[in-house]
């Protein structure tokens, strides 16, 4: 053999060598990266244990975080909730309906359901007494006859001038749960009056006669606040507080309602069928349902549907003090009545200074709350695009405290077509209706 083969058989013994040591080395790292995440594997299941032993309690108290860290979840700081909800919801127009659908899933595994409220009601009359012509003016010689005429009043020296007024004549009617409503109707026809009452918050200056139930009970019976939310068209905040203080303030002004005791019976039905939640799940549950936190992730969840997470740390301001813009208050005072507990949601014009791609998707997470979580909704708007227009399930009309039309939207058409009413083509149905 000459000196070029030998050269050439050491080159390659050297190179298979350095080929089978590359080789060993990928496969020992491969085994040790297995035996590791089989050590972690091992370490959570040991974790979920541990947890699965503490009282229930302790249980809707703790949770898994991160690496397999038992944490309690009303303490969770900045960092882990923003880490979680990245997790969960990523991008709100595209996860939001997915991230429901598993929270919803949870509870169907173990044989649970949303409560769900019905709200009825039955011959309702409202009517008040106003200044008609000249003396409705809101002028500075009226307000001072109108206080003037109501201390007389009160102390029966003259007659009341007023003259009554009827804002709903006779209306009835059913808001199911599970199905957003529209609510439509030129200014002045009765919508925010319909809206107050079902909420439960008519003024006391009103006279009131027929009822509204929720899931068979009268007002009197309990207290409908803690039930149904309304969410007014007009922007009041305090001024000087951030985006995200107002949300946090209202939520916890508002508690949890019965997500604490809805989330200590689903911890007990899933004990006892040995089933194992997603942790990140698992943790989101828990801390919205715990209270007596300055900040929940309920907060920093609203914020990223309603798109004010750009906004969250900038003051909210007023006409005097410069702060965020006419639209983005509006979602602020949509977002401190959806961070509630609430089962019921009435929106009163929610759709003043918005354009029309924000309100479609404002209105589309609504809807996949109501219908995913069995939530009940009612929506005032006065002039929705087609598209938001085609995200209702149900419309009521109203038309001079009259309703005209109450009932499926894919109806509406062809009740107004009976009526001989035709929809001319190319004209939006809401801008028909209206």
């Amino acid at each position: 053999m000459d000196t070029g083969q030998a050269a050439f058989g050491v080159a390659s013994l050297r190179m298979g060598s350095s080929y089978r040591e590359r080789v060993s080395d990928v496969f020992s790292r491969a085994a040790s990266s297995a035996a590791r995440g089989d050590s972690e594997d091992d370490e959570k299941a040991l974790m979920w244990a541990a947890l699965q032993r503490l009282p229930t309690h302790s249980r809707v108290r703790k949770g898994i975080v991160g690496d397999g860290e038992l944490v309690d979840v009303a303490g969770l700081g900045f960092q882990e909730r923003t880490r979680l909800l990245e997790c969960l919801v990523r991008v709100a127009e595209e996860d939001h309906e997915r991230f429901l659908r598993k929270l919803s899933q949870r509870i169907d595994r173990v044989g649970l359901d949303f409560p769900t409220i019905q709200v009825r009601y039955d011959h309702l009359n409202i009517e008040a007494l106003a200044h008609v012509g000249n003396r409705g003016l809101p002028t500075f010689i009226n307000t001072t006859l109108n206080s003037l005429e109501s201390i007389a009043n009160l102390l029966h020296i003259i007659p009341n001038n007023k003259v009554p007024i009827n804002i709903l004549h006779d209306v009835s009617g059913i808001i199911k749960p599970k199905r957003m409503t529209l609510l439509l109707g030129p200014p002045g026809s009765g919508k925010t009056t319909l809206l107050l009452a079902l909420a439960g918050k008519l003024g006391s200056d009103l006279k009131v006669s027929g009822k509204v139930t929720y899931n068979g009970y009268g007002m009197n019976e309990f207290v409908a606040q803690r039930s149904a939310a309304y969410i007014s068209q007009h922007d009041l905040h305090i001024a000087e507080m951030t985006v995200r203080e107002t949300l946090a303030f209202s939520a916890r002004c508002q508690g949890v309602g019965s997500r604490y005791d809805m989330l200590t019976e689903l911890s007990r039905r899933e004990k006892a069928a040995n089933i194992k939640p997603d942790p990140d799940l698992d943790v989101y549950m828990k801390t919205i349902s715990v209270g007596g936190q300055d900040t929940n992730i309920i907060t920093d969840y609203i914020l990223k549907i309603l798109g004010l997470d750009i906004c969250a740390d900038t003051m909210v301001g007023d006409d005097m003090l410069r702060g965020i813009s006419g639209g983005q208050r509006k979602r602020v005072t949509t977002g401190e009545m959806m961070v509630g507990a609430e089962r019921a949601l009435f929106m009163d014009e929610i759709s003043t200074g918005l354009d029309s791609s924000t309100t479609y998707q404002i209105v589309k997470s609504l809807g996949q709350i109501t219908n995913i979580l069995n939530g009940t909704t009612v929506i005032s708007l006065l002039q929705p695009a087609p598209e938001t227009y085609n995200l209702f399930d149900d419309i009521i009309l109203l038309s001079d405290g009259y309703i005209v039309y109450q009932g499926p939207r894919e109806n509406v058409l062809e009740f107004f077509e009976s009526m001989g009413f035709i929809c001319p083509d190319r004209k939006g149905v809401a801008d028909f209706l209206q």
